[in-house]
């Protein structure tokens, strides 16, 4: 799968950085909006799990007038930044993932034009393509058959798509030094990339 356009990486046609396409985050200053969000449900250690970012994410209105995240998709935005696998985040990590959601929903409101909080499967095929992922057709069907209520998907249930291709993804390309579209797993790689994604990896990165 080639990964262009929005959240490029090195060597799929974008630009060394952070998540989504933006310069790694060295650190905030004490000014920054998200701190007083980020503060207020940080633990004492300075990090926050699934049941604060839920929390945080509301409290900072990311979802807008769609419906909240579930506990599951914190889960899963965790898992997706959570380097050490200590099951939480730190602010920097925090406002990465920030950017990211923040840029997903942005590709879903282009394409939710009548504001009912889901997307149709051309929508989605659209959203992907804007985003960059060139999918099979066999891949956006599994993604539709797990994903899609009714035959739409949900702002919730896209972004847990969206964390769980990009972690993937994220995976994929440490692993494909030489550039060539293709790598090998062992055993405990795979393992490893499965708590970070339940999503199939031979599907998501057709």
């Amino acid at each position: 799968m080639a990964y262009q356009g929005y959240g490029q990486f090195p060597g799929y046609g974008g630009p060394p950085g952070g998540p989504g396409g933006y310069p790694a985050q060295q650190g905030f200053p004490q000014q920054d909006p998200l701190a007083g969000y980020f503060a207020s449900v940080a633990g004492g250690d300075g990090q926050i799990n699934a049941d604060e970012l839920q929390r945080c994410l509301s409290q900072a209105g990311l979802c807008g007038n769609y419906q909240s995240f579930s506990l599951e998709t914190c889960r899963i935005m965790i898992a997706m930044l959570d380097r050490d696998m200590s099951g939480k985040l730190g602010f920097n990590e925090f406002k990465e993932l920030w950017v990211c959601v923040n840029g997903w929903k942005q590709h879903f409101m282009a394409n939710d034009t009548d504001r009912s909080g889901s997307v149709e499967a051309n929508e989605l095929m659209q959203a992907f393509s804007n985003m960059g992922y060139r999918m099979s057709p066999q891949a956006l069907n599994g993604i539709l058959k797990r994903y899609s209520k009714d035959g739409k998907i949900y702002f919730d249930d896209y972004v847990t798509c969206c964390v769980k291709l990009r972690a993937l993804t994220d995976a994929f390309r440490r692993r494909d030094t030489a550039q060539q579209g293709f790598v090998n797993f062992a055993y405990d790689d795979v393992s490893i990339t499965r708590t970070r994604s339940t999503q199939p990896v031979t599907n998501a990165l057709q």
